[in-house]
């Protein structure tokens, strides 16, 4: 029995994370490494987006989540923009079949329509195709940012209070997160983060309220089966309280 195996059958099956959600980080520096440009560095981690999201549904996690491209990004040199929306829309284009297969459900999230119009119709079709599968639902956030994402909802809590459909004091948590775009979406269980930095980077804020954190050294592109399984085995290993003591956690299983 290989090592990968090994450590997938030490795997509980059944406290697997329901919702995954990951900062895919490093793809530049992979690059930079290697004397490559930074457009293979993100080429490259289409890759891993392939194998993780493989793994993920073999593994039984029903939501993934990935942060592709944050509202931030735009602020990146043109043609450094001009190529990560190109792959995106070419990367989408190419794993639909293989989606389809393991019927995988595509769902946007961000100001979408910023995106460039090729890539947008690319990401809608897949969405569309998708929409009849039961199986991981792959969330892929572009143009995003939770500042961005609160403010919209704040927003519309707003417009709501002014027309009077609501009173401001009417507002609760949860109709606050069923104005976000994740509504309908359970919070993430983990969030992981390659390259070696331990930062959110206006990730999911309201959402990771009690997500486990993990951070590895490992940039993106090199970012293996075996190293996530090994996030997934730290997440097992963690206990969860969610604001209550360990004797109480306890008792409730």
């Amino acid at each position: 029995m290989d090592d990968l195996q090994h450590k997938i059958n030490s795997l509980d099956k059944s406290r697997i994370p329901v919702h995954v959600a990951m900062i895919m980080d490093g793809n530049g520096r992979w690059a930079k490494q290697k004397g490559f440009v930074r457009s293979d560095g993100h080429a490259e981690g289409i890759s891993t987006v392939h194998r993780v999201t493989q793994l993920s549904s073999d593994l039984g996690v029903r939501y993934l989540t990935l942060y592709a491209f944050s509202t931030e990004n735009w602020n990146r040199p043109s043609d450094e923009v001009a190529t990560l929306m190109y792959l995106i829309g070419w990367a989408i284009e190419r794993e639909l079949p293989e989606l389809l297969r393991n019927n995988v459900r595509i769902n946007l999230l961000g100001d979408i329509d910023r995106i460039p119009d090729d890539a947008r119709q690319r990401l809608f079709y897949a969405r569309q195709a998708t929409a009849h599968c039961t199986g991981l639902q792959l969330n892929m956030c572009l143009s995003y940012s939770s500042r961005w994402e609160i403010t919209e909802a704040a927003r519309k809590l707003a417009a709501k209070a002014a027309n009077g459909e609501i009173r401001p004091e009417e507002i609760t948590e949860k109709m606050f997160s069923d104005n976000l775009t994740t509504a309908g979406i359970p919070d993430p269980d983990l969030l992981i983060r390659t390259g070696g930095e331990e930062r959110i980077s206006n990730y999911l804020l309201w959402q990771i309220a009690y997500s486990e954190l993990y951070f590895t050294p490992v940039l993106w592109p090199d970012f293996s089966d075996s190293d996530y399984i090994d996030a997934l085995i730290d997440f097992q290993n963690r206990e969860r309280r969610f604001g209550m003591t360990s004797e109480q956690v306890q008792n409730n299983e």
